[in-house]
Order: structure tokens, then sequence, then C-alpha cells
């Protein structure tokens, strides 16, 4: 890389250290150098060397998604699926010169026995993981129709909107946490999952104990399932 002084670039030179945490600069960087990887899975489709899940009517393959820095890989149950999956992660260190923790990775599955799963595993020394799990803060292979797994959402609105915050906010403040809180968690998760009414009625009990009853010796809202 090169600097620009008065518009101009200075002499390049290579970077030994990088870039501080929560850097503005590293999502891009990391869009910039994760097209790499995309290129990598979409070559090795079309050798039929790696085949992906798929899904719907239409039988629409997914091999791979990705979200800011995480990345979900998505093939078929076989051995050869899962080597090629470690051959392009390791192609992909060595062209970008970036290290994959494959000791902090994990391996779930559907309908696949334990035997195989504990092989694949061992083969990409990463961790198995056992369904259900929360990806991006979903549960996946969860029970939307069980309050238990709802539970978590309703305790973090409570964390949120506790009512001790209220007390140092004025009403316009109050109102203006609401809204952001709401339209963060559960139209999030209610955009995945249809909600029960009992969670709607709890969510908006929520809602009015903060807004009205901040000034009350409250402390803590239980949710009773």
């Amino acid at each position: 890389m090169s600097v620009l002084v008065n518009g101009s670039p200075m002499m390049e030179f290579r970077p030994t250290r990088g870039l501080r945490h929560e850097d503005p600069l590293a999502p891009f960087l990391f869009l910039i150098v994760a097209k790499g990887l995309v290129g990598l899975v979409s070559q090795a489709l079309r050798m039929n060397l790696l085949k992906g899940v798929k899904v719907g009517k239409n039988e629409v393959e997914i091999s791979m998604l990705q979200f800011t820095d995480n990345t979900l890989f998505m093939c078929e149950d076989s051995y050869n699926s899962v080597i090629f999956v470690k051959a392009i992660l390791r192609c992909y260190e060595i062209a970008s010169g970036l290290k994959i923790h494959f000791h902090k990775s994990k391996l779930a599955s559907i309908n696949v026995e334990r035997n195989p799963l504990e092989f694949y595993a061992k083969s990409l020394n990463c961790i198995l993981m056992r369904v259900p799990f929360k990806y991006l803060g979903v549960v996946v292979e969860g029970n939307p129709r069980n309050k238990q797994f709802w539970e978590s959402i309703l305790n973090n609105l409570s964390d949120r909107l506790s009512a001790w915050k209220g007390r140092f906010l004025s009403l316009a403040g109050r109102i203006h946490l609401i809204k952001s809180v709401l339209n963060t968690l559960p139209i999030f998760y209610s955009s995945f999952f249809k909600a029960l009414t009992s969670v709607y009625n709890k969510i908006i009990s929520i809602q009015r104990s903060f807004l009205w009853a901040w000034g009350r010796d409250k402390r803590s809202i239980f949710w009773v399932s």
C-alpha cells in the first residue's frame, strides 16, 4: 500500500501489523478478500467436486452463506465433500495469507449418523455441534411453538427495557428506546418464526411497564412459562 501526500502517492510499503479491533476499514477489506473464497467454491461446484444442498420446490442449490465475518458451508453427507471443503479453505489460506481457525469452527448435521459425523469433525479438526444451536442469534431446529424458545428473547427485552433505566430518561427518550429495541429484536425473530399470542402479550406488557411504570419501585420483570 502507499499513502497519498498532497494528492501524490508515496513509496509503496508492506504492512506488518493488522487492523485494530472494530476498525471501520476491516469489514471492507474482509468483503474484498472473501470474494476469493466465493470464487473457489463456485469453481468447485462447476467441476462437480463439491455438491451443495438443494432446498425449496425449485431445488435451489446452496453451498455457502456469508454474513459479515460468519461463513456457513453446506454440502451433502460424504467424506469427499468434507475433504474438498478443507482443501478449499487451505487454498484460501495460502492465497490470502489469512489464518483459518479450524479449532474454533463448528460442524453440525441434519439426519446424519453420529459415527461418520465424528469422523468428519476429526478430519476438519473442528468442534462437533449439536442441534438445536444458535446462528446469528436465531435458534436452528428450535420449536417456536414452545414458550421456552422465546424465553431468551423476552429476557433480553426485559434487560434492555428495565424499569430502573426509565427513571433516568424523559418520556421522549423512553419512547425512542422502546422503538429502537422493539424494531431490532422482535421484528428480527418474527421474520423467521411465528410467535405465540402469549409472547406478543408479554412484549406489550414489557413495553407498558417501561413506559408508564418507570417511577414505581419495580425491580425486575419475570417471564412465567
